[in-house]
């Protein structure tokens, strides 16, 4: 998709209603949305970060959409195209299927992507999840990061080697609905 389209063309929209769940009529209100805020046809890092804080006034999302755009920008161009956003979106929505969502959420923890999760990741991603909940989760007692990715990692780590695999993460979070909503911010259990 090139700089400036002012259309979705038939090949990028039939390529998105084959891997969305989104119909003809949703991408296109989609797209509607992403050109008039995105003019260029990129989301710039800057403006997905703006975006962001809207959603949480009391906190500090930054660090959080730091690992959200990366695992976001599939290409690694810097910004995110239509096509990217809206596979994304697919993923993160009520729509995606828990077992996708569970490999996107997967490439967003696996911060240098050497297909495994180790404990300063996981806790780089949950003191960014903390930041960005701000002062929503200093009115509760909650644990540390370091705490939380303690009983993370024993629930997870089935071979007990300090790393987690995509096949731990995802059964682990298969088999438990409350790391499931937490590591994938989701108000549903997965359903298989």
């Amino acid at each position: 998709m090139g700089k400036g389209m002012s259309h979705l063309s038939k090949d990028d929209l039939r390529f998105l209603q084959e891997n969305t769940k989104f119909n003809k009529d949703e991408i296109k209100q989609w797209y509607k949305g992403f050109m008039r805020d995105c003019p260029d046809g990129q989301l710039s890092k800057e403006k997905f970060k703006e975006v962001y804080a809207q959603f949480f006034p009391g906190g500090d999302p930054e660090s959080f959409c730091d690992h959200v755009f990366r695992s976001f920008d599939k290409d690694g161009s810097g910004s995110i195209e239509f096509k990217e956003f809206l596979l994304a979106i697919n993923i993160t929505s009520n729509k995606g299927d828990p077992k996708e969502k569970l490999n996107w959420a997967f490439s967003m923890y696996d911060i240098d992507g050497n297909g495994t999760i180790d404990k300063e990741e996981m806790e780089s991603i949950i003191k960014a999840i903390y930041n960005m909940l701000g002062s929503a989760i200093q009115e509760q007692q909650i644990e540390t990061p370091q705490e939380r990715t303690k009983k993370i990692f024993n629930k997870m780590d089935t071979n007990n080697d300090g790393v987690l695999s995509k096949e731990e993460f995802v059964q682990g979070c298969m088999n438990d609905r409350c790391l499931y909503q937490m590591l994938t911010a989701d108000g549903e259990a997965p359903k298989e």
